[in-house]
C-alpha cells in the first residue's frame, strides 16, 4: 500500500491567460517558468507530465533529487534546463530521447533541475484542501532542508514586487507571472490561477505558407526577419484565420509563389524533427514582400514559441525593413539570482 495519501498520477491544476493581473488583495504571485510541467512523488519516486505520461526516464539524473523528499510527499513543479544562467527549452527538449544511451549522455552534458511551486502532500497528509497560503507556508519550510538539484520559485504578495519581476525576470527565462488565489485550493484540472504573459509586436515579411489539411485554403503563412547577411531567416508562423480568409489568401499567395525565399539555416520550416509526429510538413515558397504585424508571447533561440497572433497588413511598411534587431532581448538578474531571491 503507498504511503501518499492519493494514488498517481492525477491531473494538475492549470491556468488562463490574461494580459492584465489581478490586483490584491487576496493573491500571490510566482515567476511563471519556461520548462516541463511535473508532478513529484517520493517513496518509489516517480515523474509526472502535464499529461501523466512518466518522465523520469528522460532524467534519471533526478531520481536522487526525489529520494530526497520525506515519504508520502508529493511536489508540483517545473523540470528545466539552465544554460548559461538563463532556462532553455531548446536544450530541455532534446533530453526526450528514444534512446538510452543518449539520454544518459544528455543527463551528464545538460542536467536538468526542478523548481517547486506548490505541495500537494506532506508525510501522507492531503494538503489539496488547504489554501494555497497554507500550501506555501509547508513548501517553504520542506524546501528549507531539501538541497540541489531542487529550488523554490519565489513567490509574493506585494503587487509593486510582482510588475517588477514581471520585467526583470524574463532575462533568467521566465515568461510572466503566474497568480494564484490566496484561498485557493488545489484543484486538479481546472484553470483555477492566471497566468499575466509578455506580449508584444514585430513586423515579418511572409515567405511561405502551408495549405490547409483540407485542402483549397490556407493554413498557416510562414513568417521571417531578414538576418545581418540579407538572409530571410524563418522565425514562426501565424493562424488562426476564418475559413472565408483561408481561401481567399490563398488565393493572393499561389500568384506570389516563388523557388526559393527562406536563406539556408539549419531550423528550415518543414524540418523533420521526433516532434513531427508524421505531421504534413509541406510549405510553398513565396515572393518575400508581404509585411505583417504579429504579436508573439515568447521567444526561443531567435524563433517564435507558439503560434503568432495577426494584428494587421502592413502595405505601408517595405520587407527589407523587417530585420532582427526588432526581436527584443531582455535584460536583468539570471536563473541563480531569481531563485536566490
Amino acid at each position: 500500500m503507498s504511503k501518499w495519501p492519493f494514488e498517481p498520477p492525477i491531473a494538475t491544476m492549470e491556468a488562463r491567460v490574461k494580459e492584465k493581473p489581478p490586483e490584491p488583495p487576496g493573491w500571490r504571485y510566482e515567476p511563471k517558468w519556461d520548462g516541463f510541467r511535473a508532478v513529484a512523488w517520493s517513496d518509489d519516486v516517480r515523474l509526472d507530465s502535464r499529461n501523466q505520461k512518466p518522465l523520469l526516464r528522460y532524467f534519471p539524473e533526478l531520481a536522487p533529487a526525489l529520494a530526497q523528499l520525506p515519504s508520502g510527499t508529493v511536489v508540483d513543479g517545473e523540470v528545466l534546463v539552465v544554460r548559461d544562467d538563463r532556462t532553455s527549452f531548446d536544450a530541455l527538449q532534446l533530453r526526450i530521447h528514444p534512446a538510452e544511451s543518449r539520454i544518459n549522455l544528455l543527463a551528464e552534458e545538460t542536467p536538468a533541475s526542478l523548481i517547486g511551486f506548490d505541495l500537494l502532500a506532506l508525510k501522507g497528509k492531503d494538503l489539496r484542501s488547504e489554501p494555497f497560503a497554507e500550501r506555501r507556508k509547508h513548501i517553504e519550510k520542506l524546501f528549507a532542508d531539501l538541497g540541489g538539484p531542487w529550488h523554490l520559485t519565489p513567490s509574493t504578495e506585494d503587487f509593486d514586487v510582482a510588475v517588477r519581476w514581471f520585467d526583470d525576470f524574463e532575462a533568467a527565462g521566465c515568461d510572466g507571472i503566474v497568480c494564484k488565489k490566496l484561498d485557493g485550493p488545489y484543484v486538479e484540472g481546472k484553470r483555477e490561477m492566471i497566468k499575466w504573459k509578455h506580449r508584444r509586436s514585430v513586423d515579418c515579411v511572409v515567405g511561405g505558407y502551408r495549405e490547409h489539411k483540407d485542402g483549397g485554403k490556407i493554413g498557416s503563412l510562414l513568417l521571417g526577419l531578414f538576418n545581418a547577411d540579407g538572409e530571410l531567416h524563418f522565425i514562426g508562423h501565424c493562424s488562426g484565420f476564418s475559413d472565408h480568409d483561408r481561401v481567399e489568401l490563398l488565393k493572393q499567395f499561389e500568384q506570389l509563389r516563388s523557388d526559393e525565399s527562406f536563406g539556408f539555416e539549419a531550423r528550415m520550416p518543414g524540418a523533420k524533427s521526433r516532434w513531427s509526429a508524421g505531421k504534413d510538413l509541406s510549405w510553398t515558397p513565396v515572393r518575400p514582400g508581404v509585411v505583417v504585424q504579429v504579436s508573439y508571447d515568447q521567444l526561443t533561440e531567435s524563433r517564435f514559441r507558439h503560434a503568432t497572433r495577426l494584428e494587421r497588413w502592413r502595405p505601408d511598411k517595405d520587407a527589407a525593413e523587417c530585420t532582427m534587431d526588432q526581436l527584443d532581448h531582455p535584460r536583468g538578474p539570471g536563473f541563480a539570482d531569481v531563485v536566490s531571491s
